[in-house]
């Protein structure tokens, strides 16, 4: 293995002790497969997952991951099978950026991003001259100036596409002055800001009141931050495939979905 696999790896925050497996082929219907999501309450949502996987048969082994990047590149070096964390913007940039070939075959929940604000209580409220807070990488930054297109405080060059910047902005009638941080710093930071545009998870950890801080949210309909289980493309069609989503699309995976993120997300399937 290369010394940058094994760099990688030692940073990874593991499910109890056990290894990764290491792998060039697939029986026809595995028995184990190895799942990476993410740490925290992922973790008890895939507990549950697996409890319903066993009954097709399938044992899913968790790996839950502290790094946005390393699922994907884990899941490139057929280090896991499938992984579950992103959405489709995030994927397109991760496959086009790195020649990876990953591509969903299930979704599973919906994390809506919000424009929060310690000193507004409504969009109304927000002055001439405000400043806001956005992720500065890519995708984020993008989702967040399209929010605040859809809000109706900025309006943007219809080419942008999902991935706007700054110099994207084409209309803003109060003065808005966007500043970019990085997405682990923006909620810590909100009472220097007029608001900020945050995603749920980082809002959480931030210690922001997500329901009465909350000034602007996405809508579900017709989203593309729709987060899913992903494969590489050549085990789309895999038999385990199916049954692997099936044991995700329950009743009692929803309700763990809103029992641990306590209604910040919201299930993505009918």
């Amino acid at each position: 293995m290369s010394s940058s696999l094994l760099s990688r790896r030692s940073a990874l925050t593991l499910l109890g002790s056990a290894p990764l497996l290491c792998s060039t082929g697939y029986a026809a219907t595995p028995q184990t497969l190895r799942i990476g999501i993410m740490s925290g309450e992922d973790e008890d949502v895939w507990h549950v997952v697996a409890q319903n996987a066993a009954k097709a048969g399938l044992t899913l082994k968790l790996t839950p991951f502290s790094d946005y990047n390393a699922p994907n590149e884990a899941l490139y070096e057929h280090e896991l099978d499938a992984n579950a964390f992103q959405h489709g913007p995030f994927l397109k940039a991760q496959n086009d950026a790195n020649n990876f070939h990953i591509v969903p075959v299930g979704n599973t929940y919906f994390a809506p991003i919000g424009l929060y604000s310690s000193r507004w209580h409504s969009l109304a409220d927000l002055p001439q001259n405000a400043k806001i807070g956005v992720p500065n990488d890519p995708s984020n930054e993008g989702r967040a100036l399209l929010l605040l297109q859809t809000l109706g405080l900025i309006k943007l060059a219809v080419d942008a596409g999902l991935t706007p910047t700054a110099l994207d902005i084409t209309e803003n009638p109060r003065n808005i002055t966007v500043k970019e941080l990085d997405a682990g710093v923006v909620g810590r930071t909100l009472t220097d800001l007029d608001a900020a545009v945050i995603n749920t998870e980082w809002a959480k950890k931030s210690g922001i009141d997500l329901e009465k801080q909350r000034i602007g949210q996405e809508s579900l309909q017709n989203n593309p931050y729709v987060c899913f289980i992903a494969v590489n493309e050549a085990d789309k069609n895999a038999p385990w495939v199916a049954p692997l989503v099936e044991a995700f699309h329950q009743p009692n995976v929803r309700q763990i979905l809103l029992d641990v993120y306590h209604g910040a997300i919201v299930p993505a399937w009918s």
